[in-house]
């Protein structure tokens, strides 16, 4: 059976530092309006609440 780890830390207001037990990541924004988030394996990521129906969108770029 294989353990998980995850964890969070807030740096600044705005500012996250996800570790795992893979990689690590840093997210910028906040809870609402868009966030871009960069992986120590290169990967990087935005995303959005948006009005309506759509409620959330997730780009991906490796």
């Amino acid at each position: 059976m294989p353990i998980h780890y995850r964890k969070s830390f807030r740096i600044l207001p705005g500012v996250r530092l996800n570790i795992n037990g893979r990689s690590w990541s840093i997210t910028l924004g906040g809870r609402h309006g868009p966030r871009h988030n960069i992986s120590s394996t290169g990967r990087r990521s935005s995303s959005m609440d948006l009005p309506g129906p759509f409620r959330y969108r997730r780009n991906h770029r490796r």
